[in-house]
C-alpha cells in the first residue's frame, strides 16, 4: 500500500532542511510531493560536496527528498510564477519555508493562492513565526531552534562550553510539527470542505522542546539547574561507566521504586536500608558519596555483563550510550522499523525511515531523491502544456 496520504498532492517550495523535511515525511506517507526548485537547485543538494567531497551519493538530501518529483522553475520571471500558481491550483497542500516577504513578491502568499484554491492547506514553516519584529528574519535551526530558544543554555553547565547541535535537529523537529499540522488541517477540510493556513517555527519548536523548564519558570518562577553527573540529587538518574569504558544511563525516576533494584544490581542490598541512602532525601544529601560508590561498583564489570545483571531486575530502567556504530548494531534497531529499503533500480539503498508507522495503511518509499528538474516535463504536461510549449519555456530559461 502507498500509505495514508495516497492521493494527496503537495507542492513544496522549500530549501535546505526544514520545509523539505515536512515534505519528505508526507511523501513517505504516500503523498505526491512536487518539489519546485530554482535553476540552481535546492541548496541542500550541495551537502554532497560540503560533507563528502567526491562521494557519489548525497545522504542528507536523500533523507528529506526521496520519492518526490522535481520541477525547475525560474520564479524571478512572470511565466515561472504563473506556472507555479498553476501547479498549486489543484493541489491539496502548499508547503514552504521561504520568508513571507519573498512569497508575497512571487504571488505565492496564502491569500493569493487561496483565492483560486479555497480548499488549499497552506503550511508556512518559519524561523521566528509570522508576527513580531523578527517575523521576516532569516534563520537556520542552530540560531532559532538551538540558540535563541534557550536549548543551548539549558544544556550548558555553569562555566562550561556551549554544546554543539547535530545537523538538522531543529529542522527535523519542526518538519514533524509541520506534517502534523498539515494532517490536522486536512482532517478539518475533510469534515468541512474548508482549507486554511497553518504555521510553525523553529523558535517555537525549540521552546516546546524544553517545555519542562519554561513552564516551571512561568508557573513557579523557578529556573531548573543544569544537571551535572557529580551533583545529581537523585543518583539513580545518572550516567555511569562500565569496566570496559562503555557508558550507560540509569533512569530511576521513582526513588522508592527504583532505588532497591539498583542497589541489588550492584551487589549492595544493604544500601537499601543504609541510613545514608534509605530515603530520597538521604540519597540527595549524600549524593556525592553515593555516586562515587556506584562508580566504583560499575567499574568492576564490562557493560555486557551489567546488561545481564540488569535483566534480572524488572524495575531496573537503563540504556547504553550508543555510538552510531553501536546503534546500527543494536538488536532493537531493525525490528523497531528504523531502517527502510529505498528502491534504486538495483538492490535497494538502506536509509533511515521517518519515525511513524501506519499499521492499517503501511507506507514504503517509492524512489531515490529526484535529479534536478527530473519531472519538469511530466508535471507541466499534467497542466496541459504541450512539448513544444515546454521546449520554448526551456529555451527562455523559465523552466529547466
Amino acid at each position: 500500500m502507498a500509505g495514508p496520504m495516497d492521493g494527496v498532492k503537495v507542492v513544496e517550495l522549500g530549501v535546505w532542511v526544514a520545509g523539505p523535511a515536512a515534505g519528505g515525511i508526507l511523501c513517505d506517507w504516500g503523498a505526491d510531493v512536487v518539489k519546485i526548485e530554482p535553476p540552481s537547485g535546492d541548496p541542500a543538494r550541495t551537502f554532497q560536496r560540503m560533507l563528502g567531497g567526491d562521494m557519489p551519493t548525497n545522504p542528507v538530501f536523500e533523507l528529506d527528498n526521496r520519492s518526490k518529483r522535481s520541477v525547475v522553475l525560474d520564479l524571478a520571471t512572470p511565466e515561472g510564477q504563473e506556472i507555479a500558481q498553476g501547479i498549486v491550483a489543484d493541489a491539496d497542500v502548499f508547503l514552504t519555508n521561504l520568508r513571507a516577504g519573498a512569497l508575497d513578491r512571487l504571488g505565492l502568499d496564502y491569500r493569493s493562492l487561496a483565492a483560486t484554491n479555497p480548499g488549499l492547506v497552506y503550511c508556512a514553516i518559519t524561523g521566528y513565526g509570522l508576527e513580531g519584529p523578527d517575523a521576516d528574519r532569516p534563520a537556520y535551526d542552530i540560531a532559532a531552534f538551538w540558540a535563541r530558544s534557550g536549548i543551548a543554555a539549558q544544556l550548558t553547565p555553569p562555566g562550561g562550553a556551549l554544546p554543539f547541535q547535530r545537523g538538522g535537529m531543529g529542522d527535523h523537529n519542526v518538519g514533524l510539527a509541520g506534517a502534523a499540522a498539515i494532517s490536522a488541517a486536512l482532517f478539518h477540510r475533510e469534515r468541512t470542505g474548508e482549507g486554511q493556513m497553518v504555521s510553525t517555527s523553529l523558535f517555537r519548536e525549540g521552546m516546546y522542546t524544553i517545555g519542562f523548564d519554561i513552564n516551571v519558570l512561568l508557573m513557579w518562577g523557578l529556573s531548573m539547574a543544569v544537571g551535572t553527573r557529580e551533583a545529581m540529587g537523585n543518583p539513580a538518574i545518572n550516567n555511569y561507566t562500565a569496566g570496559d569504558g562503555r557508558r550507560f544511563w540509569v533512569v530511576g525516576l521513582e526513588g522508592d521504586r527504583h532505588w532497591p533494584p539498583l542497589a541489588r544490581a550492584v551487589g549492595h542490598p544493604e544500601w537499601i536500608d543504609d541510613e545514608r541512602f534509605a530515603t530520597a532525601r538521604d540519597r540527595a544529601v549524600n549524593a556525592v558519596e553515593l555516586i562515587a560508590a556506584l562508580d566504583e561498583a560499575f567499574a568492576a564489570r564490562p557493560l555486557e555483563e551489567w546488561a545481564e545483571v540488569f535483566a534480572t531486575e524488572p524495575d531496573m530502567f537503563w540504556a547504553p550510550v550508543n555510538t552510531l556504530d553501536d546503534l546500527l548494531a543494536d538488536p532493537q534497531t531493525g525490528p523497531s522499523g528504523a531502517l527502510v529499503e529505498v528502491p534504486d533500480g538495483a538492490t535497494g539503498t538502506t536509509m533511515l525511515a521517518t519515525p511513524v508507522d501506519f499499521h492499517g495503511t503501511p507506507w514504503s518509499p517509492r524512489s531515490l531523491a529526484p535529479t534536478l528538474g527530473q519531472h519538469t516535463d511530466e508535471v507541466l504536461g499534467e497542466l496541459g502544456l504541450d512539448p513544444a510549449r515546454i521546449a520554448d519555456l526551456r529555451s527562455a530559461g523559465t523552466v529547466g
